[in-house]
């Protein structure tokens, strides 16, 4: 019995961390404002998505359930002046009307047919140095809003001269729903693979760079993949590819780059050994190193990078934001990380380091659980991914709940059938 009492605190803590998580964001934050306050600063963007839209409600404009095809949005996002804000955080609103002086809101939003979205993109990149593209891919358990506000900030803090472009697949922004985000993941490449073979045709784009993050870079790297294949190489307009914590196997990405051959590298990987949701994804595909968590100074990992001239940045050392107790979301959060992109976005330099200091940790109390009861596996992987993005959870202390009373069911069970 001290087995099952030790599990259930899990549990009882994860919830705790579940609860935390869900206080304080505002739905319908998409809901144009049409106003620009003194001060802030403006994110245009032109959004591709596989989602669904959301008919129901205008604020949130897309759901995270799978669409027919690829539909087109315009995006202008306020942030607040940098007096009012910190370098990494995204500042939701906390009421209706929001705040432009202390929190993100959204000045324009717009959805647009094939034609409207190139002309859209065509006009700014007219009025962007080196005509450059920059697609943000984003990760795991992300809502449309929280897709959008993210890659809003990563562009205004990187201060990169790009052009954005926002690549969204049907998350559905659930702490339960790792499996069916990664099928959707699945489900979009093809999709992000004509966007990619859209761009690189285009006169009028000078050059792409691609961002991706965590779960995100399965999906973008299933989509070069199959654009090598199929064009016997990569674009050469693509001249930087950035992978932020990939969630990817690590024998799965050597095969996917070794069929690329994009050798003098374009690709820049970012990993961090203290990374805790990857540390707990690593439990949940059977224990294989996830390429965003390993030590790039070990073997194999550092013949393989070598072999293939990928520029590795080890973060493990480097202090994240506030939000990001797990260390998963340095690329976006960490200031020095931040604006170290936009330089190699602007000038073509070698991405820095950063500077020392270690982040926050949480203990790895749900890869425990994980590994020890099977039937709690759903609620112990997702728990850690809360702290990443505290304000995209939903329904998580109902459901952990009850995969608490399901684990003393199934444990009681156990116990019965072992007496004699």
């Amino acid at each position: 019995m001290r087995f099952s009492i030790r599990f259930m605190r899990a549990p009882a803590a994860l919830l705790a961390l579940g609860l935390a998580a869900c206080a304080g964001r505002q739905e319908g934050v998409l809901l144009p404002t049409h106003q620009r306050a003194p001060g802030t600063s403006v994110v245009n963007m032109l959004v591709a998505t596989t989602r669904a839209p959301d008919l129901k409600d205008p604020g949130e404009m897309f759901s995270g359930e799978r669409g027919a095809g690829l539909s087109f949005a315009a995006m202008t996002v306020s942030i607040p002046p940098d007096a009012y804000r910190t370098v990494g955080e995204v500042q939701w609103p906390e009421s209706a009307p929001p705040d432009p002086m202390r929190a993100f809101t959204t000045v324009d939003a717009e959805i647009l047919n094939l034609p409207a979205a190139i002309a859209d993109l065509n006009k700014r990149l007219a009025q962007t140095p080196k005509r450059q593209v920059l697609l943000f891919v984003h990760g795991y358990n992300t809502r449309f809003a929280d897709a959008v506000y993210r890659f809003a900030q990563i562009v205004h803090d990187s201060d990169a001269p790009v052009a954005p472009v926002l690549f969204t697949w049907p998350s559905r922004g659930k702490l339960l729903q790792y499996g069916y985000d990664h099928e959707s993941a699945n489900y979009s490449r093809d999709a992000l693979e004509n966007v990619l073979q859209a761009l690189a045709r285009d006169r009028n784009v000078g050059e792409i760079s691609i961002l991706a993050h965590s779960m995100g870079n399965w999906v973008t790297l299933e989509a070069l993949r199959q654009m090598a294949i199929r064009n016997r190489g990569l674009p050469d307009k693509i001249k930087n590819v950035m992978l932020a914590s990939p969630d990817v196997d690590f024998d799965v990405f050597k095969r996917q780059i070794a069929t690329m051959d994009a050798r003098p590298s374009i690709f820049t990987i970012f990993v961090s050994r203290d990374d805790e949701a990857l540390a707990v994804s690593r439990r949940v595909w059977g224990d294989k190193p996830r390429v965003g968590a390993v030590n790039p100074n070990a073997e194999p990992y550092r013949d393989v990078f070598a072999h293939d001239r990928l520029l590795v940045v080890d973060l493990t050392d480097v202090a994240s934001g506030g939000e990001d107790k797990l260390g998963h979301s340095k690329f976006a959060e960490a200031p020095g990380v931040v604006r170290a992109i936009g330089a190699r976005l602007a000038t073509g330099q070698s991405l820095s380091e950063g500077g020392a200091g270690v982040g926050d940790k949480l203990g790895m109390v749900a890869a425990g659980a994980a590994s020890t009861v099977g039937v709690a596996a759903g609620a112990a992987v997702a728990a850690p991914f809360a702290i990443v993005d505290p304000r995209t959870r939903e329904n998580f202390a109902d459901r952990l709940q009850a995969v608490g009373e399901q684990a003393g069911e199934t444990l009681q069970s156990g116990a019965n059938v072992a007496q004699p």
